[in-house]
C-alpha cells in the first residue's frame, strides 16, 4: 500500500508544480512581450536493491517559448516592438545588463528612458537620458531623435541609439524579475535587429491552450487524490482481514 500512496502523492505534487507554471503563463496573458515558460513531465524510475519497483512522474522545466507575439499598433512614439528576433538591452536592479522584449518605454522626470518596470534602457554609452523635447522619434534601428524644447523651425537632434542585441536564446536565462540574462554576461549590439515603431508586442501565451491545460491538470490531480483514498481504503480492508485471522 505504501508504494501506491507514495506514487500517487508524488504525482499530485508534480501536477501542482506544473499547474503553477501554467497559471503563471495565464496570469501574464496581457503582459507586453511576455514569453511563456515550458515544462513537461518526465518518468523517473526509483532505483534500489534489484530492479526499479515503480516509476515517479517528475515535472521538469524545459525552458522558455521564444516565439514572437503579435504586433499591436498603438500610435505612441515611445512604444516599440522587436520586428523579429532580438532583445532590448536594459540595466537590471543590480547594475548588470539584462534583456527584454517589453518595449513599453517611458521617460522619467529626470529624463531617463526606462521600461514599464522602471529599468533604464541602455544606449551606446550606458543608460539613455533625454533632454527636454517637444517631439520624439525612435527609428527602426533604435536611433532616438528629438525636437528640443523651445527650438523653432524643424531643428532635430539625434541623442542616442537603443542597444539591440540578438543572442542565442539557448544562452539566456530568465531571472525572478522576468528579464533575461546571458550566460556570457553581456551581448554585443547587432545592427540587423530592427524595431517596429509605435507598436507593442503581445504575450505569446495561447489562452485557449492554457485553459485546456489547466482543466487537464485539475483532473489529473483529482485522480491522484482518489488513488491515495483508494490506498487508504485497501489498507483498512486488509487490516480487517488480518483481525479475522
Amino acid at each position: 500500500m505504501d508504494k501506491m500512496i507514495f506514487v500517487a502523492m508524488s504525482g499530485a505534487r508534480q501536477v501542482m508544480l506544473k499547474q503553477a507554471t501554467n497559471s503563471h503563463n495565464l496570469a501574464n496573458l496581457n503582459t507586453t512581450g511576455f514569453k511563456a515558460d515550458i515544462d513537461n513531465f518526465k518518468a523517473m524510475p526509483v532505483y534500489g536493491p534489484g530492479n526499479p519497483a515503480r516509476v515517479y512522474g517528475e515535472d521538469h522545466r524545459m525552458g522558455v517559448d521564444h516565439t514572437s507575439g503579435q504586433l499591436i499598433s498603438t500610435g505612441v512614439p515611445l512604444d516599440v516592438a522587436l520586428n523579429g528576433d532580438g532583445f532590448i538591452a536594459i540595466q537590471d536592479v543590480d547594475g548588470s545588463e539584462a534583456y527584454t522584449r517589453n518595449g513599453n518605454l517611458q521617460v522619467t522626470e529626470q529624463g531617463l528612458l526606462v521600461t514599464a518596470a522602471g529599468d533604464p534602457v541602455l544606449g551606446d554609452g550606458g543608460p539613455i537620458t533625454l533632454s527636454p523635447y517637444e517631439d520624439i522619434l525612435i527609428g527602426q534601428d533604435g536611433s532616438i531623435t528629438i525636437k528640443p524644447l523651445g527650438q523653432g523651425g524643424g531643428e532635430l537632434a539625434v541623442l542616442d541609439r537603443i542597444k539591440l542585441v540578438n543572442p542565442d536564446t539557448r544562452e539566456l536565462e530568465r531571472n525572478a524579475r522576468g528579464v533575461f540574462k546571458s550566460v556570457n554576461g553581456t551581448e554585443p549590439a547587432n545592427a540587423e535587429v530592427k524595431l517596429a515603431t509605435e507598436s507593442l508586442e503581445s504575450s505569446n501565451v495561447n489562452s485557449v491552450d492554457a485553459l485546456v491545460t489547466m482543466i487537464e491538470l485539475s483532473r489529473q490531480f483529482e485522480t491522484q487524490v482518489k488513488l491515495m483514498s483508494a490506498a487508504e481504503d485497501n489498507d483498512v480492508a486488509a487490516s480487517q482481514l488480518l483481525k479475522l485471522n
